[in-house]
């Protein structure tokens, strides 16, 4: 019965893996990255690297399940004896089934730029005061979030609202496969609340925009003309200190083909300012060049759009009742407070599992309120 349970663990873990046989395949790119032409091209050269970094994982991976296999058939076997060991197999149950969990997200996010460090931008909609406090809510969020999963945070951009909340905010999340997680949050997500700013009590809906870039590598060229930018210098304006450095030397840079906007006030001299806003146009153009050419992929072959930024994608409802709807997945959360803590794992695995097995948006019609 034990052999038998971990040869069918053994099968479900299997299926996390890109690799029948992740050492041999390892030891193949191991050789071929010692070979002196190695680097005659760049861009495959990296594309082996990401590869062999891949594998190194699955076969560190593939090592600690066995282990952890082997010392939960220990437990089952004395647990069969007759001894109490209920609490170490609980523990190494939650232990194993928490490994497997995160190769599983790994596994689903394979993506050219799912690995990088993420920048996000969020910004309020129409409505003013209420909808920059909103906006400040989803910062804290995943700020609280980033923290979780030990991410390194860093405000760039923090324009303050007059009464709460911002006008605009820039983030930067740094670690492995943050845009890749992050970029199941990009889309306009939906409050309704009765709103503290309203003397009468009423009920206001508020909206606000997460965008959502990965870091690009500098050993991705991206070609920018100086004379196309414009580029402008102001003093800092943090919300009281809170987020950045007051200081004169925030720089915006304006990429006028483009219109694109990015600045920087972070850190406390201009030229690192402008590196900083430099290396967020970079990204974002690399990202617009992207979009043109899916665009005009979808239109040779008819593919169908996936759903755009502006897309309403979840509802958090905190008055007359509490829940949060994510649009896309159909996925409900009845505690609030906790994913607005940070506590979105779930909503962001939900939506990488329908994506990958592409039944994301065919649970039918969702209700709005």
């Amino acid at each position: 019965m034990t052999r038998s349970t971990s040869r069918s663990t053994r099968k479900t873990c299997g299926a996390i893996f890109d690799a029948a046989n992740p050492a041999n395949e390892l030891n193949e790119i191991e050789a071929r990255v010692g070979a002196s032409d190695f680097w005659s091209n760049q861009l495959e050269a990296q594309k082996v690297l990401q590869r062999q970094r891949r594998l190194a994982e699955e076969v560190e991976l593939r090592n600690s399940l066995v282990v952890r296999l082997d010392d939960l058939g220990v437990l089952l076997e004395w647990a069969e004896q007759g001894e109490d060991v209920s609490a170490d197999l609980q523990r190494s149950l939650e232990a194993l089934e928490a490994e497997i969990d995160a190769a599983e997200i790994k596994k689903m996010l394979g993506g050219e730029h799912d690995r990088a460090s993420a920048i996000v931008t969020i910004h309020p909609g129409a409505g003013g005061t209420e909808s920059q406090d909103w906006a400040e809510m989803l910062l804290r969020m995943y700020l609280k979030w980033a923290e979780r999963r030990g991410l390194k945070r860093e405000v760039l951009d923090y324009q303050p609202g007059e009464e709460a909340g911002f006008k605009s905010a820039t983030i930067t999340l740094n670690g492995e496969y943050a845009f890749g997680l992050m970029a199941a949050e990009a889309g306009v997500h939906r409050l309704v609340r009765i709103s503290p700013f309203d003397q009468a009590a009423r009920r206001h809906t508020s909206f606000a925009s997460v965008y959502v870039w990965p870091q690009i590598d500098d050993a991705i060229d991206i070609e920018i003309n100086e004379k196309d930018l414009r580029i402008d210098t102001f003093r800092s304006s943090g919300a009281g200190g809170q987020h950045v450095n007051v200081t004169d030397s925030a720089v915006r840079i304006t990429h006028l083909p483009t219109g694109i906007v990015t600045s920087c006030q972070n850190e406390r001299s201009q030229h690192k300012n402008r590196d900083v806003a430099m290396k967020v146009l970079k990204s974002k153009l690399y990202d617009l060049k992207q979009k043109e050419q899916d665009a005009k992929m979808a239109q040779i072959g008819g593919a169908k759009k996936d759903i755009a930024f502006g897309s309403q994608i979840r509802s958090y409802v905190l008055q007359p009742y509490q829940m949060i709807k994510d649009h896309r997945t159909k996925m409900q959360v009845g505690d609030v407070q906790r994913v607005l803590d940070g506590d979105i794992d779930a909503l962001i695995k939900t939506y990488l599992m329908q994506k990958a097995s592409g039944t994301l948006g065919t649970s039918g019609a969702d209700d709005d309120d």
